[in-house]
């Protein structure tokens, strides 16, 4: 495969990510989503995620091919939160099980680090292997398992949080 670049997103990606994405909220149970997202909706989403000053991470081939993204959010509104966040990270099922999901984490985690943030949060739909492996090859910890909160394709699924706590040079000015 051609280098990877990973670059911040842009609305020109909308369709990409949503070629990505609506995949998951169509034939698997790894969203909880039930209906695709449009476009328009994922240009909102990732204006929303930038307008915080969080990253929203496309991956792409050299010649173009967007094969994955990843961003982070706010874990809660409230303002003691903001030092948390919740990630996600969604590739093209071709580009599944290359490394690729881990370049591209790296690089939201790093970029995380960087901005005072001091805890990454995840929650992972189960069963989902690969997202609990991607998770712990980064030392999260898992911190929680909640049987049976959503309810797709007829079916009653878990969801696994997993946490990590990020090694800020600015911890003292959160105190």
């Amino acid at each position: 495969m051609s280098e990877l670049i990973i670059r911040e997103a842009s609305p020109a990606d909308a369709d990409a990510i949503c070629a990505i994405y609506n995949p998951y909220i169509e034939y698997t149970t790894v969203s909880f989503e039930e209906q695709p997202v449009s476009a328009a909706s994922m240009v909102e989403r990732i204006a929303k995620v930038q307008v915080l000053g969080l990253p929203w991470l496309v991956a792409e081939t050299e010649d173009g091919e967007l094969i994955g993204y990843a961003y982070a959010t706010r874990w809660r509104e409230r303002s003691a939160y903001r030092y948390a966040v919740e990630s996600s990270i969604y590739l093209r099922q071709a580009a599944v099980g290359q490394g690729l999901g881990k370049l591209l984490y790296r690089e939201l985690l790093a970029r995380l680090g960087s901005m005072n943030i001091h805890t990454v949060i995840s929650g992972v739909a189960q069963p989902n292997d690969a997202s609990n492996r991607l998770h712990e090859a980064f030392n999260f910890s898992k911190v929680a398992h909640y049987q049976q909160v959503g309810r797709k394709f007829g079916r009653w699924l878990d969801m696994v949080y997993w946490q990590l706590l990020l090694n800020t040079p600015q911890e003292a000015a959160c105190n």
